[in-house]
């Protein structure tokens, strides 16, 4: 990730709005503990969890004890295996300041806990006023003031320490009583939409901007953030509008945007669009006083030639980009404009479009109830790209899973009066909770397809008693290949200690644990597993079962 602020210089134009694509999107509530298992063959504790890095040496954290491995515990058969493929790889902490949740000793958690292990997390900033416009995902600060002080402990709790900060999913995307310099009706407020009452009509959307430049200066004042405001996604804002406002957001004095957000834009689509809305920012952060954003083309712009649902035409607005930075003497220079990060949590094989034309509802006359609501839940969508810091464009800092991928975007009913989900036939589970169809879904039709398991990990507690506990483990090779030499790396959740243990050398570190190979149970050819147990001792019982597996950073199978 980037580590060197990028400075421009600081405009307060405003572009005219572009009419876009139907986004919205869902938010998950703050993770949740469950205990966690990581088996990095051969490659002992540093190995785990193994991600791509980029120059700077960063890995994205896996977290072992994540929602999507608590809810794995509670499944079986092939969608608690999903739920564990999943939970194998690097997904964000979002901090929502819900009442009852300690935001500073989550981030703390979240940022030490990835420190030990050597590697980065993700977490999300999610608690603005009138968040979502207090639609689906509705909540938040009551005010600038108590927004500020969720803000400060948000910083309190990473300190000194490495985190990527995604700073608010929606919040430049949707901003209650916006518009634009020129007096027409931005899109939000069509017709009087996001216009809150409680809100003073006159002062909202600079409170918006206020909260965000607040939130900004604090985080980047850390030693190690990372710190991306909200670009929208390519088929949301145009490049202008989008651009304009992450400068009046202090976009000058973070690392950049993140895009696509709990959304499915395909990632060529989305890296089209991050280097528009990068040029933008250059061209008229740097440019001359009379070009204002309102300049900048777009997805909108109805340039010769351009294709919105053809993206191999999209080269007819980079042309545009081209020719404005040689007009204005300017040289464009992506690797140090601001850059982005994609959300690839759930865009493999890209939007939906599928709904029926005419809604859920057709022949009833009321047209606002023809949303077919495409972001929600979508049906036959997979996967995108896997987390990592090492991408193939100078814009694109890292792809991240922002959106826990197989948690529920919300109970959708399309325009209907539900509860079900016309679409699906079913009645989806609320915002943030589990959703194995939909985990199934985006397993099978993950784009590139996700690796599949080489090893399986089975643990029993076979008994309990006040002071302690006995637990029996079994490795197995389920690849290919024979393994030689193999560590067995899981966390605890409640302070246990392994007092006794055996057919293994165990080295218990505060709550991770590294069980490796003797020398006669080294090998494992394929389809082959070998066994080990331990005496636990604990006051407040076994904890959760240690149900999922990391081999080389990828995750394993559960057996049994």
């Amino acid at each position: 990730m980037a580590r060197t602020r990028r400075s421009r210089q600081h405009t307060s134009h405003q572009p005219t709005s572009h009419q876009p694509g139907a986004a919205a999107r869902r938010a998950r509530p703050l993770l949740a503990l469950a205990t966690a298992v990581a088996l990095a063959l051969g490659a002992g504790l540093a190995a785990l969890p193994a991600q791509a890095v980029d120059p700077s040496g960063q890995r994205l954290w896996v977290d072992p004890h994540s929602s999507t491995f608590e809810a794995a515990a509670a499944l079986e058969g092939r969608a608690k295996q999903e739920a564990v493929l999943l939970g194998g790889h690097a997904t964000a902490t979002w901090l929502t300041g819900d009442k009852g949740k300690d935001t500073r000793a989550e981030a703390e958690r979240v940022t030490r806990a990835a420190q030990a292990d050597g590697s980065v997390p993700t977490l999300v900033v999610y608690d603005l006023p009138f968040r979502d416009c207090a639609q689906y995902s509705a909540g938040g600060a009551k005010d600038t003031a108590e927004y500020e002080s969720f803000v400060d402990e948000v910083a309190a709790g990473i300190g000194d320490r490495d985190a990527i900060v995604i700073l608010e999913p929606d919040g430049l995307g949707i901003i209650p009583w916006w518009t634009p310099y020129d007096g027409t009706v931005a899109w939000e407020q069509t017709p009087g939409w996001c216009q809150p009452a409680e809100l003073d009509s006159a002062t909202a959307a600079d409170d918006r901007f206020t909260q965000l430049s607040y939130a900004v200066d604090r985080l980047t004042g850390l030693d190690g953030t990372s710190v991306y405001l909200d670009g929208t996604h390519s088929s949301w804002l145009g490049a202008g509008d989008a651009a304009d406002r992450l400068v009046r957001a202090g976009v000058e004095k973070a690392d950049g945007f993140f895009l696509n957000a709990s959304n499915y834009e395909a990632t060529e689509n989305l890296t089209a669009y991050a280097g528009w809305v990068s040029d933008c920012i250059a061209l008229s952060t740097q440019g001359p006083d009379w070009f204002v954003p309102a300049y900048c083309a777009s997805q909108y712009s109805g340039l010769d030639g351009f294709d919105a649902a053809d993206v191999s035409t999209w080269g007819a607005v980079d042309d545009k980009y081209t020719a404005d930075f040689a007009s204005l003497g300017l040289t464009r220079d992506r690797e140090h404009q601001a850059h982005a990060v994609l959300d690839t949590s759930r865009n493999g094989q890209g939007p939906w479009t599928g709904a029926p034309a005419g809604g859920y509802t057709p022949g009833d006359g009321d047209a606002s109830n023809d949303d077919p609501e495409v972001w929600c839940n979508p049906p036959g969508r997979g996967v995108g790209e896997t987390p990592s810091t090492t991408t193939p464009d100078a814009v694109v800092d890292a792809y991240l899973w922002i959106k826990v991928p197989g948690e529920s975007d919300g109970q959708c009913y399309r325009g209907t009066d539900g509860p079900q989900d016309p679409e699906r036939g079913t009645v989806d589970p609320p915002a943030g909770g589990w959703f194995p169809e939909m985990a199934h879904e985006l397993v099978t039709g993950a784009q590139p397809a996700l690796a599949r398991p080489t090893c399986a990990v089975g643990y029993t507690v076979h008994g309990a008693w006040p002071q302690g506990f006995t637990t029996q483990l079994w490795v197995q090779n389920t690849g290919t290949s024979t393994l030689r030499g193999w560590d067995l790396q899981w966390w605890f959740e409640g302070g246990q200690r392994i007092q006794n243990y055996w057919s293994s050398d165990v080295v218990q570190v505060g709550n991770h644990i590294t069980a490796s190979n003797l020398s006669w149970n080294a090998t494992l050819r394929p389809g082959e597993r070998t066994t080990f147990g331990f005496v636990g001792a604990s006051t407040s019982g076994p904890g959760a079962d240690a149900l999922y597996t990391l081999l080389g950073g990828k995750p394993c199978s559960v057996l049994g």
